[in-house]
C-alpha cells in the first residue's frame, strides 16, 4: 500500500624496517679490502636502498619489490566485502574506489539497501533508507524549492558498479510547489518515496512492461493555471503509487488513506503549466520513460524539493 514513506582508511601497513645495523668494521690495515669483504658492504648498501624507494604513502603499488606485513582488518557489517553484500564500484556518482576513504554507504534503515551508494541524486540518508532493498531503478524528480513548480527528473540504474544516472528532463509538479502531508486540493504535489506499479492512457500502449490500460477515461479538456490547453496531458500515464491501490489501473478512484488525502497523482504529459498535484514530463520523455520502466526492477518515484530530498 503505498502512502507517503516516513520513513577504514586502509593504508597498506609499513614494512618493517631493515635492520639498519651495520656489519662490524674491518680492521684497519694497509692496501685494499679483500674481495669477499668488499662484496658484503656493497649488498648491504643495495638493501638499505631498495627498503627506502617505492610508492608514496596512500598510493597504491602493485608491483613493490619490497614485502611488507599485513595486519588484520576489521570490517564493518556495511562495509565493502562483508557477507551478502555487494559493492559499488568506480564511475558511481558520488562514490570512491570500494573501501577507500570517504566512501559512504547507506547503513540500516527501515527498506534500507545496506550497500546503496550515497548521494544519489543529491538524496540524504533519510531518503535513501527508504528506498527498497530491491528496486533496481529510481526517477528522481527535485524540485527547486518547497514553494516551486518547476523541478527536474533523472531515471537512475542500479548496476553492478552502482548507480548510473540517465539524462535530466525538465518537469513540472504542482503549483503551489511541495508538501510532507498532501491534502485534497492544496495544490502541493507530496514527498516521498513511492512504488509505480501501473500505467495507461488516451494512446495506445507504446511497449511498456507495465500493465498499460488504454482508456477514453483519460480524456480530458479545459485549460490550465496559465491558461494552457489541457488536452493530451494523458495521452500518457504512470501512477504514482500515492494513496491508491497498486495493482489496478490509474483510474482506479480507491483511496486507502482517505479522500481528503487526496489521490490521483499520477507523472503525465506536460500541458506547459503546473500541475494539481501531479508531476509532468515532455511527451517524447513520458514515452522514453514507460519504455525504460520494468516492474522486474522494482521501480520507484523519489519526489519532494531539494532540501526535503537532502534529509
Amino acid at each position: 500500500m503505498a502512502s507517503p514513506i516516513e520513513g577504514p582508511h586502509r593504508g597498506r601497513p609499513r614494512a618493517p624496517a631493515p635492520d639498519g645495523r651495520r656489519p662490524a668494521a674491518p680492521a684497519r690495515g694497509r692496501g685494499r679490502l679483500p674481495m669477499p669483504v668488499l662484496a658484503l658492504l656493497v649488498a648491504v648498501f643495495l638493501t638499505g636502498c631498495a627498503a627506502t624507494t617505492g610508492s608514496t604513502a596512500g598510493e597504491s603499488s602493485p608491483t613493490a619489490a619490497a614485502p611488507t606485513a599485513v595486519a588484520p582488518t576489521v570490517t564493518a557489517p556495511w562495509a565493502a566485502g562483508a557477507p551478502g553484500n555487494t559493492v559499488a564500484g568506480d564511475g558511481a556518482p558520488g562514490t570512491g574506489t570500494p573501501g577507500a576513504e570517504g566512501t559512504t554507504r547507506s547503513r540500516t534503515g527501515p527498506g534500507a539497501h545496506p550497500d546503496t551508494p550515497a548521494p544519489l541524486g543529491g538524496l540524504g540518508p533519510r531518503t535513501l533508507a527508504l528506498i527498497p532493498g530491491d528496486t533496481r531503478q529510481v526517477v528522481v524528480v527535485t524540485g527547486r524549492g518547497r514553494d516551486a513548480n518547476r523541478s527536474e527528473a533523472v531515471l537512475y540504474r542500479r548496476t553492478v558498479s552502482g548507480w548510473e544516472a540517465g539524462a535530466a528532463w525538465p518537469a513540472r509538479n504542482a503549483l503551489n510547489g511541495w508538501t510532507d502531508h498532501h491534502l485534497a486540493g492544496d495544490l502541493r504535489s507530496p514527498i516521498g518515496v513511492f512504488t509505480l506499479s501501473d500505467a495507461g492512457g488516451l494512446l495506445p500502449d507504446p511497449g511498456t512492461l507495465l500493465p498499460y490500460d488504454e482508456s477514453p477515461g483519460f480524456s480530458i479538456d479545459g485549460t490550465g493555471f496559465m491558461g494552457e490547453p489541457l488536452a493530451g496531458s494523458f495521452d500518457y500515464v504512470v501512477a504514482i503509487d500515492y494513496n491508491r491501490v497498486p495493482g489496478t489501473s490509474p483510474l482506479d478512484g480507491t483511496r486507502p488513506l482517505g479522500a481528503d488525502r487526496g489521490g490521483g497523482i499520477w507523472l503525465h504529459v506536460d500541458h506547459d503549466g503546473p500541475t494539481q498535484g501531479c508531476v509532468s514530463l515532455e511527451e517524447g520523455h513520458m514515452r522514453q520513460l514507460l519504455l525504460a520502466l520494468d516492474p522486474g526492477q522494482h521501480p520507484v518515484i523519489v519526489m519532494g524539493d531539494a532540501g526535503s530530498l537532502s534529509r
